[in-house]
């Protein structure tokens, strides 16, 4: 996968494997006329991935199963566009997901009647903003009185860089991970927001973390004081812990500008803490045996754990292998 978008990928998977926040952004962003229509239950995630390999590095995408209101069951599919430029091609793209959507959904209920339907929602953080039609007739060319014997459908677009920063979301918590997501391409202006940030990010709760990795990883324009900064605004507490965490992530990745060898000292220490407290916030107390095993591992596999706490749902996730 492409070394800029891996980082990308991994945080909107992120946001996306939490039903909570993944059902309020969808509830918010899906056009009224569907969104209504909603259940109260938060969606269902459904594993795998229908976006071809060769643009893994450039797209992700998730499935939900939803009901709606006359408990019929429906299938809501994001597809996140990490590309710079939005792709002129995509809606051909979700005609060919759909269909897999499908058949997937017909091997597992092989007695089914009537397929699910399926509403396609592209999430856009490109840098440049969206100007493709929403809909796929765009791509087909035919005679204009052919059109109500043609396949179509529309498809929502959530272009972040066309929302103002406090309509992105009424929930603290999920605005703090958009705006994250809106900055990390627009290299210009983040030092400009740094600020801002701070006021978001204080919103953030448990997720803090996880946002600020990201914001480490893919923001070009902060340097190792001005991470340092933010941490120290937000969370000074845990100051001291983050920075020798992504001083070893980042010189792992060629930037020895991070290193500082007082720093690195007792790494494996502070790692096995910061894991432990995510684990706490997110999951609860942890039991003893639990602790022990996160002191005394290598640090390697704490770091293992802690990219698998990433999308974990429960504590059994994060020791996966």
């Amino acid at each position: 996968m492409n070394e800029i978008t891996q980082p990308h990928d991994r945080f909107l998977k992120s946001l996306l494997s939490d039903p909570e926040k993944a059902g309020t952004l969808l509830r918010e962003r899906l056009p009224e006329a569907i969104s209504e229509l909603l259940s109260s239950d938060p969606p269902e995630l459904v594993e795998g991935s229908f976006v071809d390999e060769e643009l893994r590095g450039l797209m992700t995408d998730r499935l939900f199963r939803v009901r709606t209101i006359h408990d019929r069951v429906a299938l809501l599919y994001v597809l996140i566009d990490h590309k710079s430029h939005p792709d002129p091609f995509i809606g051909f793209q979700l005609l060919k997901y759909q269909i897999e959507a499908w058949k997937q959904w017909a091997r597992e209920n092989p007695d089914w009647k009537r397929l699910p339907a399926i509403v396609p929602f592209v999430f856009y953080h490109g840098e440049t903003e969206w100007r493709i039609p929403n809909e796929f007739m765009a791509l087909v060319d035919a005679e204009a009185g052919w059109r109500p014997f043609l396949l179509n459908f529309q498809f929502p677009i959530f272009d972040l860089g066309k929302v103002q920063d406090d309509q992105l979301s009424q929930h603290a918590r999920l605005r703090a991970w958009l705006v994250a997501a809106k900055y990390a391409t627009r290299s210009g202006k983040q030092t400009r927001i740094k600020k801002h940030l701070i006021e978001v990010l204080g919103d953030s709760g448990v997720d803090f973390p996880v946002i600020m990795r990201y914001i480490v990883e893919t923001y070009d324009e902060y340097n190792e004081s001005i991470v340092q900064e933010i941490i120290h605004a937000v969370r000074p507490e845990e100051e001291h812990a983050m920075m020798s965490q992504f001083a070893r992530d980042i010189i792992a990745k060629g930037k020895p500008e991070w290193l500082n060898q007082g720093r690195m000292e007792g790494r494996q220490e502070e790692a096995a803490s910061l894991l432990l407290k995510l684990i706490r916030h997110k999951f609860g107390p942890t039991p003893d045996w639990m602790i022990e095993q996160i002191k005394t591992a290598h640090l390697e596999q704490i770091e293992a754990w802690s990219d698998n706490f990433v999308f974990a749902n429960s504590v059994e996730e994060v020791f996966a292998s």
